[in-house]
C-alpha cells in the first residue's frame, strides 16, 4: 500500500512535482533523528540560556541555517541578542504567624517555591496575607477579585486558572477553556498593578495541569527574566506556588476553610478576605546580567511585490538546563519540550532553502528562555528583525512527534484566527483530520511562542500530533501524553531515545512546511476571528 503524502497536487505543487524532479532531498526520520540527538546530548548540559550549553545551542542552529542555504536574518547575523537577568536563590523556611503568634513555618521547596520578583540582590515582604481569589480584574465579565480591597503592601493567595463558569453563565471566562486571565503570568502582571509586595499561587494538579514536582523543576532554581521595564508598576518582592495541603493547613490556622473560600470565590460578589495571618520572606539573590539570543534565518520571497511579507515558523531552543536531581540526574535534557520542535523547523528550513522559493518569504525565529516566561519570543516581538505589519502568520512547533505517525493534529489556537481552520481544510485534503484541545482548562494557548506573536496582533497557531495513532488502539495517544506529563514534563527523563517513531515527526514537519508554503503563495491574508482577545486592525 503506498503510503500518502503530503507532496502532492493536492498540496498545490508547492513544494516539488515528484522526488525525482524535487531539488531538496526529502526529510527523512535520520535527518530529524540527526538534530534531535545532538540537541539531547548531556554535552549541552539542558540548553539553559546564557549558559555554555545555550551557546552551544544557538551555535549548532546557526551553523545547520548556514549550511542548509538559509540567509541570516538579523542584519548579516543569525543572532539577536538577548539580554537576561538570571536571579537565583535558595529561601529557607517561611515563618508565618497567625494572632501575633508563630505558628509555624512553610518548607522549601516541600511546601511552597518562591523566587524574587525582580533582578533585586534581596527579595524580602512581611505582611498580612490577603485571599483574592481568582485575581481578576476583567471589565468585560463584570468581575473584579479585588473590589473594596487595598491590597497594595500584602502578600496575595489566589487560586489558579479562571473562575469556573456556571449553567446560568456558560461561556463566563471562556467556558471550559482558559483564558489570559487563568494564567499565572496574568496573575502575577495583575498583582503588581495592584501594589502588593508577593503572591502564592495555590496549585493542584489538576488545575495547573501538572503535579508539584514540575513546580519544583521549573522554579527551584536559577529565574530567567528580561531587564525590567521602567514603565512597568513596581515588581513584587517575591513571586511563588504554595501547595493544596499547605495552603489548607495555613488557613485553618486562621479559622479558615480553604474549600469554602474557594465555592465564595466562583461568585461575583466575591470580596478579598484578610485572613489575619503574616507572612515574613527574606532571602538574598545573585543577580547577574547576561545575554541569550534568537537564531534567525530567512528564506527569501520571489515575487517583488509580496517578498517583503513574512510567514514566520518558530520553536524554543532552551530547556531548565542542570537542576534538582532525579533518580541521580540532574540535567533536564528537553528532548521532546523542545529539542524535537527545533530539530523539525531544521529540517524544514533545510527544505525550503533549497527549494524553489515562494512568493513570501520564510523567516525561522528559534528563540531563547520559553522555559523562562516565553522571554526570547515576547523579546523578539518587542524588536522584530522585520516590520511587525510584514509578518502576517506565525506557525509553532513546541513539541515534535516522537511516537509515529497520527491521524491527525492538535492545533492551538484553531479557532482565534483563519490559520486554524485553513489547516484543518488542509489536512483532510491529506486523509487527516484536527482534533480539539482535550484540555482547553489547561490553557496551552498561552503557554508557548506562538503566544508573543498572537499578543503582538500577528495571527498564529502552534502545531502538534493528535491522540490517535496509525497502527495502535483508541486512546493509545492519550496514555502516552498523560503519562509524559506525570513523569517526565520538565525532568530529567524527557530525554533522548534511540526507538523513538520519527516517521511521525516528518508527518508532522511535511504538514507544517506544506501549510506555510500555501499561505506564503496565496493570494487570501490570515486574518483574526471577530472578536479574538489580540485582534488588530485589518492590514
Amino acid at each position: 500500500m503506498q503510503r500518502r503524502t503530503l507532496f502532492s497536487a493536492a498540496a498545490l505543487g508547492l513544494l516539488a512535482a515528484t522526488a525525482a524532479s524535487a531539488q531538496a532531498p526529502r526529510i527523512t526520520p535520520a535527518e530529524i533523528d540527526g538534530h534531535l540527538r545532538f540537541l539531547s546530548s548531556d554535552l549541552l548540559e539542558g540548553r539553559a540560556p546564557a549558559t555554555r550549553g545555550g551557546r552551544l545551542t544557538a551555535e549548532y542552529i546557526a551553523s545547520q541555517l548556514r549550511e542548509s542555504g538559509v540567509q541570516p536574518g538579523v542584519n548579516g547575523s543569525y543572532f539577536q541578542r538577548v539580554p537576561i537577568d538570571i536571579v537565583g536563590a535558595v529561601p529557607s523556611s517561611i515563618r508565618v504567624s497567625a494572632g501575633g503568634k508563630a505558628s509555624g513555618t512553610l518548607r522549601y521547596p516541600e511546601d511552597v517555591v518562591v523566587w524574587g520578583g525582580s533582578a533585586s540582590e534581596n527579595s524580602a515582604a512581611n505582611a498580612e496575607i490577603v485571599f483574592v481569589g481568582y485575581g481578576s480584574t476583567a471589565p468585560e465579565y463584570r468581575w473584579n477579585d479585588f473590589q473594596g480591597v487595598d491590597v497594595r503592601g500584602k502578600i496575595l493567595m489566589v487560586l489558579v486558572n479562571d473562575p469556573p463558569a456556571s449553567a446560568g453563565e456558560p461561556e463566563l471566562f471562556g467556558g471550559r477553556a482558559m483564558t489570559y486571565y487563568g494564567r499565572w503570568t496574568y496573575k502575577f502582571e495583575e498583582a503588581e498593578r495592584q501594589g502588593a509586595a508577593g503572591m502564592l499561587i495555590v496549585h493542584t494538579t489538576e488545575a495547573a495541569g501538572y503535579p508539584w514536582h514540575t513546580v519544583v523543576g521549573s522554579w527551584a532554581k536559577e529565574q530567567r527574566m528580561l531587564p525590567r521595564d521602567p514603565n512597568l508598576p513596581a515588581p513584587l518582592a517575591f513571586r511563588g506556588w504554595v501547595t493544596d495541603s499547605a495552603a489548607t493547613g495555613l488557613l485553618r490556622q486562621a479559622g479558615l476553610n480553604l474549600a469554602d473560600l474557594r465555592r465564595r470565590a466562583e461568585s461575583r460578589s466575591f470580596r478579598p478576605v484578610r485572613t489575619g495571618i503574616t507572612m515574613d520572606v527574606a532571602f538574598r539573590n545573585t543577580v547577574q546580567h547576561l545575554e541569550s539570543e534568537n537564531v534567525v534565518g530567512v528564506v527569501r520571497g520571489s515575487d517583488a511585490q509580496l517578498r517583503d511579507q513574512h510567514v514566520a515558523f518558530s520553536a524554543h531552543w532552551d530547556h531548565l538546563g542542570i537542576g534538582p536531581a532525579v533518580n541521580g540526574d540532574s540535567i533536564y535534557n528537553g528532548s521532546l519540550d523542545n529539542a524535537s520542535g527545533v530539530a523539525d523547523i531544521l529540517a524544514i528550513a533545510r527544505y525550503a532553502a533549497q527549494s524553489p522559493a515562494p512568493k513570501r518569504s520564510l523567516l525561522f525565529v528559534f528563540v531563547t528562555a520559553e522555559e523562562s516566561g516565553l522571554l526570547g519570543s515576547e523579546f523578539f516581538a518587542r524588536n522584530p528583525t522585520v516590520p511587525l505589519a510584514s509578518i502576517v502568520a506565525n506557525l509553532n512547533v513546541d513539541g515534535g512527534n516522537l511516537l509515529g505517525r497520527s491521524t491527525d493534529f492538535r492545533v492551538l489556537g484553531e479557532n482565534k484566527s483563519t490559520l486554524g481552520p485553513g489547516f484543518a481544510r488542509f489536512v483532510a485534503g491529506q486523509g487527516w483530520r484536527t482534533a480539539p484541545d482535550e484540555h482547553p482548562e489547561r490553557g496551552y494557548f498561552y503557554r508557548s511562542d506562538h503566544f508573543s506573536f498572537a499578543k503582538a496582533g500577528i495571527p498564529a497557531i502552534s502545531i502538534a500530533a493528535g491522540t490517535e495513532y496509525e497502527g495502535r488502539p483508541a486512546g493509545w495517544g492519550t496514555q502516552q501524553q498523560e503519562a509524559y506529563t506525570a513523569r517526565c514534563y520538565h525532568q530529567p527523563c524527557d530525554e533522548y531515545r534511540a526507538d523513538f517513531d520519527l516517521t511521525g515527526a516528518v508527518q508532522l514537519s511535511e504538514a507544517v512546511l506544506s501549510y506555510a508554503m500555501q499561505i506564503a503563495n496565496g493570494s487570501e491574508m490570515p486574518a483574526w476571528s471577530p472578536g479574538a482577545e489580540f485582534r488588530r486592525p485589518s492590514r
